[in-house]
């Protein structure tokens, strides 16, 4: 049996990227948070995210209880997996978790990094902390034969777009997740005034909408007074990388995009334009 590991900090993606690295390995088994999936169906194990603190969570998802190790043990010895996946947090988690089943200790360990882009990083990253979403990498009618009640009013089934190939998944609510987080909008637009205001082309900012709904996306309409011979797309590059920074040092939350509307657009001559500029540096 080869066995592979995915690791990365707790809310990179790891859950969600683990069906499409499976299917594109061939690996038919995968270890995720205390339960054992076979060929996309849940065979044995309890699911961490379903404990009510983080220190039974942790406990059970590196199979620190004996029956629950026993468990999956029995059910690996049953299917004879080719390939296994495990999932954790760290090479040292995997270590424990390939430890405590008494798994071969040749690993090949594969970095989150490696197969997910820092920006899908970063937006899984936002999700699991301001909604407190898991994701378990097994179809949702699976988890309900045994949560049923407990799910039917939090889970949320999102399918891939290769559910074909790869299946489903499901997003839970674990009782540990923490809540959410909310930023009242006069912050948001004051960040977005404070830092257009280092632009002199920036006359107003008209409209700011933030919106969170799958992932943080800023949307603003600008009027904007244009020396002649500034090139307007660049100068759209240069506040959309400054909103990108300030947000991102200010929040703690990188917005996935950011759209910039000119509502209004006033052209000033040179002469116009040296007089700004020698007001600026006086």
């Amino acid at each position: 049996m080869e066995i592979y590991a995915l690791y990365g900090t707790s809310g990179t993606g790891k859950s969600s990227s683990a069906l499409e690295l499976a299917h594109r390995m061939n690996i038919d088994a995968i270890i995720d948070d205390g339960i054992l999936i076979y060929e996309g169906r849940k065979i044995a194990g309890t699911s961490a995210k379903y404990e009510k603190t983080k220190i039974q969570a942790v406990k059970r998802a590196i199979f620190h209880y004996k029956e629950h190790a026993a468990e999956v043990k029995r059910s690996i010895e049953q299917v004879q997996p080719g390939r296994l996946l495990i999932l954790g947090t760290s090479m040292r988690m995997i270590e424990r978790i390939v430890e405590a089943l008494k798994l071969p200790n040749t690993v090949e360990y594969i970095p989150i990094e490696s197969i997910k882009p820092q920006q899908e990083i970063e937006a899984a990253q936002y999700v699991r902390q301001t909604m407190g979403r898991h994701v378990i990498p097994i179809p949702r009618v699976e988890v309900e034969k045994d949560f049923l009640q407990r799910l039917i009013a939090s889970a949320q089934q999102i399918f891939s777009s290769k559910k074909e190939v790869i299946g489903e998944s499901t997003v839970v609510h674990p009782p540990f997740s923490g809540g959410r987080i909310q930023i009242h909008p006069q912050v948001l637009r004051k960040i977005v005034q404070a830092t257009c205001s280092n632009f002199v082309e920036v006359g107003q900012v008209i409209k700011t909408v933030f919106t969170f709904d799958d992932l943080p996306r800023l949307h603003i309409t600008l009027a904007l007074k244009l020396p002649y011979g500034r090139d307007i797309h660049l100068l759209v590059q240069e506040i959309q990388l400054a909103l990108y920074k300030e947000t991102s040092y200010c929040l703690n939350i990188a917005p996935a995009s950011i759209d910039i509307q000119i509502a209004a657009l006033e052209f000033t001559t040179a002469a116009a334009a040296d007089v700004t500029a020698t007001t600026n540096n006086a």
